[in-house]
């Protein structure tokens, strides 16, 4: 299924300008110093009515306790799919369990060895030897294979001349991103959300009309309904598929390229997931992909709101009370440099235990493609770290540039 029909589009918004470019651009350098200050000084720190929590223990404790630490994503979700709930924003109800449960019916483990993978490996070598040496990362390869072959999976297509990878990336930032509740991209998400919801429904519809069976995740979709399994509505499934288009492309073309900037100022660590990429060794190459993760993750924190009146890191001295209501923001990316768990966080070492990692979350609410990211995001690179003489673009252009919490270019050259 071809994702890049369409005319191109810039699936980021304009930059910010003014002030508000600047702090974009300094706070997250100031970020890792700060939390580094905070786990040694004051390792949970209210203001106002928000609590950050910065070690590794209480991060933890944080994430697997959902039933006093609540997502706050569900109003959301809610606004994204016109109405109706889906398991990102639930409590752990049997409603959450019976919902997962037949999410996984047709997005299946087995499929990511089978399918994803050689998808995945095939689609960016392709890209890459096509590139002739001069390759841009975060669009012309991550995005470019990730809705192509995350689309084809899913089974929607591009809407028609549309541009799936702008209407994915928008409401991902309003989901994740938009903590200020931005009236612009509010705007926004009110006129392609509705939009989305119709393409996916009017997908569905040309599908089961043409009677076409087909085995990717809408078609399995169908052929439940068709079966009489009642949990698969057309509500259903519509909000499923939005979700996963929502919730997952937009992620590796903020990640990956991060990752690659990291390796590139590490020429040591670039050097070592070379090797790795070239014995086709993917569990060392993996090493060093979440590895670089870990020095630029896909945000600073994720938000919880305290369902009841609760005390984190209880029994020690810097217990803290929070209040019902409060938001307590996890800062992961912090607890991946905790000293007191992983031994020197600041040495970059790419055969960490996996317990060390919290890129895609702990608990109930972990990300519910942490298997498909784990085994996928590295094979995005591993066509490019195999060429000769990898090296930077010259000029700006070769330094990771970002648009807030976003990657937006990193071109590099090989031979």
């Amino acid at each position: 299924m071809n994702m890049t029909t369409t005319a191109p589009q810039d699936p980021l918004r304009p930059p910010a300008t003014g002030l508000k470019a600047w702090l974009m651009a300094w706070l997250p350098k100031l970020i890792p110093f700060g939390f580094r200050v905070l786990r040694a000084v004051r390792p949970i720190v209210r203001f106002g009515n928000n609590f950050l929590v910065t070690r590794y223990d209480d991060v933890r404790e944080v994430f697997l306790n959902d039933q006093a630490f609540r997502v706050p994503w569900d109003t959301k979700v809610r606004i994204i799919t016109g109405g109706f709930p889906f398991i990102l924003g639930m409590d752990d109800t049997p409603t959450y369990r019976e919902d997962t449960a037949a999410l996984r019916t047709v997005v299946r483990y087995d499929d990511i060895p089978q399918r994803l993978v050689p998808a995945v490996s095939q689609l960016a070598e392709q890209i890459v030897a096509n590139a002739k040496g001069e390759l841009e990362v975060v669009d012309q390869l991550v995005r470019r294979v990730t809705f192509e072959v995350l689309g084809s999976y899913f089974g929607i297509p591009n809407p028609p001349g549309e541009d799936l990878r702008v209407w994915a990336t928008r409401l991902f930032e309003f989901q994740f991103v938009d903590s200020a509740n931005d009236p612009a991209l509010r705007f926004e998400v009110d006129v392609l959300a509705p939009r989305l919801r119709a393409h996916v429904q009017s997908v569905m519809d040309a599908r089961r009309s043409s009677g076409q069976e087909q085995d990717d995740v809408l078609g399995r979709c169908l052929k439940a309904q068709a079966a009489g399994d009642v949990r698969f509505t057309d509500d259903w499934i519509r909000v499923a598929l939005m979700s996963f288009v929502v919730g997952g492309p937009p992620q590796p073309p903020m990640v990956v390229p991060q990752a690659l900037e990291q390796l590139l100022r590490r020429p040591d660590a670039l050097v070592g997931a070379q090797q790795a990429a070239l014995a086709n060794d993917d569990t060392l190459l993996a090493g060093y992909v979440f590895e670089a993760m870990r020095f630029d993750p896909l945000g600073p924190a994720l938000p919880r709101v305290a369902t009841r009146p609760s005390v984190i890191a209880a029994g020690t001295s810097r217990a803290t009370s929070v209040p019902e209501g409060a938001t307590v923001l996890a800062a992961f990316s912090s607890a991946m440099m905790d000293e007191r768990r992983l031994a020197h966080p600041q040495s970059f070492n790419p055969r960490r235990l996996d317990h060390e990692y919290i890129h895609f979350g702990y608990g109930l609410h972990a990300c519910f493609g942490t298997q498909m990211n784990k085994a996928l995001l590295p094979l995005m690179l591993k066509p490019l770290l195999m060429r000769p003489n990898l090296r930077r673009a010259p000029g700006p252009a070769g330094v990771l540039s970002k648009r807030g919490a976003f990657a937006e270019r990193l071109r590099v050259n090989y031979d």
